[in-house]
């Protein structure tokens, strides 16, 4: 069983949650390919597919909306997961949850949707990013918790292992 983990991620922060997702993947004994969602032209030759974004004012980057949009038959016809990762944690997590995911969710019948605090490197961010930052008052760090990432890809293998699409292959 091979599967594909695509992300968008605008600093790279995100994009190593997908690797540490990947990881746990392969740990499991599963095919997979961790690639910038971007770069995804085919899901050809995958039997399931997570795709992942950070979030940026409340929305996923357009590389990850425009696969899900690109490739929405075929999700459909594939296990699916989704993820988000991004600043905001609480009170306004629930920002990151935005009626878009949910259509994206029904359009995909994704098994599930988790969201993921993120980092913030003041550093690698440009005049605007850092503006947005500002007024919404961003703290740096790292609030990325990479052992709830990694239980969350062993819920995913379990499920994938435990197929029986994965019994045949």
């Amino acid at each position: 069983m091979l599967v594909l983990v695509a992300v968008a991620s605008r600093h790279g922060s995100t994009l190593e949650i997908g690797e540490q997702i990947g990881d746990v993947l392969r740990g499991a004994g599963l095919g997979c390919d961790v690639r910038p969602a971007g770069e995804v032209a085919s899901l050809d030759g995958y039997d399931a597919v997570v795709v992942g974004s950070a979030v940026y004012t409340g929305r996923w980057l357009a590389d990850a909306r425009d696969l899900v949009d690109k490739h929405v038959a075929e999700l459909a016809a594939l296990p699916v997961w989704l993820f988000s990762s991004g600043l905001a944690d609480s009170p306004a997590k629930a920002s990151n949850r935005p009626a878009e995911t949910v259509d994206r969710m029904n359009v995909t019948g994704a098994v599930a949707h988790r969201h993921f605090p993120g980092k913030l490197d003041l550093g690698v961010l440009n005049f605007s990013e850092r503006a947005i930052i500002a007024a919404a008052r961003g703290k740096q760090g790292d609030r990325r918790d990479m052992a709830a990432v990694r239980e969350w890809a062993g819920t995913i293998a379990a499920h994938l292992v435990a197929s029986p699409e994965h019994a045949d292959a």
